[in-house]
C-alpha cells in the first residue's frame, strides 16, 4: 500500500507493518523505525516546547520481529534546564533497544561569537530530479548532491520521509530526525563491494530540530578495525546545520546487502542477533 505507514496503535502496542521491514532479515524491522519510534515516544510522554531534544542514543541490541512493540520509559533526571529520559523497547516481550534521552532547556545565547564550519553549499532538494529507483521500495525518498553508498568520493544527499511513523499520529521535527539517524551507518559504511556492516547503535546529536521535511546528509567519517565500525554524517536542514549522526557497526562476514550470501547464523538471519559480551 502506498504511504502505509510504519505502526499502527492497539491500545499501548505498535503493530508493525510490511513497510517497517529491514534489508537484514524480512521478518525483522528496519533500525530506522526503533530509532524513531524510541525518540517519538519520549518526546509525546517527557518533551516540550521549551526543551531541545540535543542527544537521542539508542542502543540495539536484537532485530525485533514483526510482533506487537510495546515501549516504557523513565525520567532518570528531571531539572529545570536538564531532563534525561530512558527508554526501552520490547518485541514479543523480550528487550531488543534501549535509549536514552537528554533534553535541555532552551535560552538566550552567551555573548561573543564561536567558531563553527561554513554552511554547506548543497543544492536545493526541489532541484534536483529524483533517482530511477526508490529506495528500499519507497520506504523514504532521497534526492543524491554527491556519490552513492558505494562511491569511494565524497558522499552527500537530502531525504525525506513519505510515510507516518504511527498511523494517525503527526511526524514531529524530532522524530523526523530520529528517523533520519540510522541511515548514517549504511551512508558512511558502505565499500565497493557493498554494505557489509550491520549498526549496533545510533546517536543524534541536535542544537535544533529541522523545520521541513528534508533532512540533508554528508559523510564525515568512516573507520574501521578487526570488524568494527564507526561512522558520522552531518546533518542539515534548508536553513543550515542542525546536528550530527554517529553510529557503530559490526561487520556481516560474507553477508552484504545486494552481495553474496550470509554466512551460517549469520545475527539477523531468522534469529535476533545476541547482545555483545
Amino acid at each position: 500500500m502506498d504511504n502505509e505507514p510504519f505502526f499502527t496503535r492497539d491500545g499501548a502496542a505498535f503493530i508493525p507493518t510490511l513497510s517497517s521491514r529491514g534489508p537484514w532479515d524480512p521478518k525483522s524491522l528496519h533500525g530506522r523505525v526503533v530509532i524513531g519510534l524510541l525518540g517519538a515516544r519520549i518526546e509525546a510522554l517527557h518533551g516540550g516546547p521549551e526543551f531541545t531534544p540535543a542527544r537521542l542514543t539508542v542502543d540495539m541490541y536484537r532485530l525485533p520481529g514483526l510482533d506487537p512493540i510495546t515501549v516504557t520509559t523513565r525520567l532518570a533526571r528531571d531539572g529545570y534546564r536538564i531532563k534525561v529520559v530512558e527508554a526501552e523497547l520490547f518485541g514479543a516481550g523480550v528487550s531488543m533497544a534501549r535509549a536514552s534521552c537528554q533534553l535541555l532547556r532552551r535560552g538566550e545565547p552567551p555573548e561573543g561569537r564561536v567558531w563553527s564550519p561554513a554552511n554547506w553549499d548543497a543544492p536545493a532538494p526541489d532541484s534536483i530530479p529524483p533517482p530511477p529507483e526508490r529506495p528500499l521500495g519507497g520506504m523514504w525518498q532521497i534526492r543524491p548532491i554527491d556519490g552513492n553508498m558505494g562511491s569511494l568520493g565524497r558522499r552527500r544527499l537530502w531525504m525525506a520521509e513519505v510515510r507516518a511513523l504511527v498511523e494517525g499520529e503527526p511526524l514531529t521535527p524530532f522524530a523526523r530526525a530520529a528517523l533520519a539517524a540510522d541511515f548514517a551507518s549504511p551512508f558512511a559504511n558502505a565499500g565497493d563491494a557493498g554494505l557489509g556492516y550491520i549498526n549496533t547503535d545510533a546517536t543524534l546529536y541536535l542544537h535544533r530540530t529541522p523545520t521541513t521535511q528534508w533532512v540533508g546528509m554528508e559523510v564525515v567519517n568512516h573507520q574501521a578495525s578487526d570488524g568494527v565500525a564507526i561512522g558520522e554524517c552531518w546533518l542539515y536542514d534548508e536553513a543550515g546545520p542542525i546536528g550530527t549522526a554517529t553510529v557503530a557497526a559490526l561487520s556481516q562476514g560474507r553477508k552484504r546487502i545486494g552481495t553474496g550470501t550470509p554466512p551460517e547464523n549469520a545475527p539477523g538471519e531468522g534469529r535476533p542477533p545476541s547482545p555483545p559480551s
